[in-house]
């Protein structure tokens, strides 16, 4: 997986060649998992039961998109990535209790997650529950050990963790996807959903790896409305590949929107226009990142990636 992008000055990668996205995600990911593994107790640490489901659904193959974000946010801003890597982890603690979540029969019912049996179809439904809120847990466990930074204490980083996975934001998201199944819906409520339900980790993401750097105002704004412009772009072409790829292509079940009737771009405003919104969305987060004059080199390579998916 190669990124041809303008070369750049960087800590880890090799500004003579071409940007590697592959060899980016597949070392942070290693990065990334050694370090929850140290993070969440062991498999055996009672409770087992508890404790295998944890890990089960975390280490179930994920390529860590989110922890990749906040690590590249870090590097765009100067910073040393080892210093946001608690907070990456936190990232995607967050993102798996959200997956299991998701998963549930209460909730979207999905046998498959990342091509394997989802966690309430292993473990049991309450298990599974209770994984999600140890993970959820976890994150703020985790965050709390990052000492905080001059511009952003440590308050401030749990409070952005915190308001990300919320009421008003990613359970928001959730709540309002719920009670808009089976209901018509405009696009103003749809993006309401999208904003909550997916920008808005995202966006924390990059901006959690920003704050970690220490960075200035004017860089803080311009990744946050590169992630939220990605988050908002990587949801609208979800729904279009629920409704044009296969599970197998998917790794979950194809499909399952609109058998659902839950509210995506395709089933309000058809595909056509839904890969126009798509475009244009991805057009606003690559412009975010112009500022940075090609110091945001992984950024810009993971953008490419989340927003040039097979549609």
């Amino acid at each position: 997986m190669s990124v041809t992008i303008k070369p750049v000055k960087d800590q880890s990668l090799s500004a003579e060649t071409a940007f590697d996205l592959g060899d980016f995600l597949a070392v942070r990911a290693a990065r990334v998992n050694d370090a929850l593994d140290r993070f969440i107790p062991r498999a055996k640490t009672p409770p087992a039961t508890l404790h295998r489901a944890m890990r089960y659904s975390l280490f179930a193959g994920g390529k860590r998109l989110r922890p990749a974000l906040c690590l590249a946010a870090a590097q765009a801003c100067g910073g040393d990535e080892s210093e946001a890597l608690p907070l990456a982890c936190a990232l995607e603690c967050i993102h798996t209790y959200s997956l299991i979540h998701d998963d549930l029969p209460a909730m979207d019912n999905d046998d498959y997650r990342r091509g394997k049996l989802t966690n309430h179809k292993v473990f049991g439904e309450g298990i599974a529950i209770l994984a999600g809120d140890a993970l959820l847990t976890q994150a703020f466990e985790i965050a709390a050990q990052c000492k905080g930074w001059e511009r952003y204490p440590q308050s401030t980083i749990i409070l952005e963790l915190a308001r990300a996975a919320g009421s008003l934001q990613l359970v928001a998201g959730q709540v309002a996807d719920l009670e808009a199944e089976g209901k018509g819906i405009s696009t103003r409520q749809l993006r309401y959903i999208h904003e909550r339900k997916t920008s808005a980790l995202l966006r924390c993401s990059v901006r959690l790896g920003a704050m970690s750097a220490n960075c200035n105002s004017a860089q803080l704004y311009s990744l946050s409305d590169f992630g939220y412009h990605v988050g908002l772009a990587f949801q609208v072409i979800d729904d279009i590949l629920d409704v044009t790829q296969t599970s197998e292509k998917l790794g979950k079940t194809a499909g399952k929107d609109a058998q659902a009737q839950k509210a995506t771009y395709p089933a309000i405003v058809g595909l056509k226009r839904s890969e126009s919104i798509a475009q244009r969305l991805t057009q606003r987060a690559f412009a975010a990142l112009k500022s940075f004059d090609g110091h945001a080199a992984a950024l810009d390579a993971l953008a490419h990636y989340l927003l040039e998916r097979d549609r």
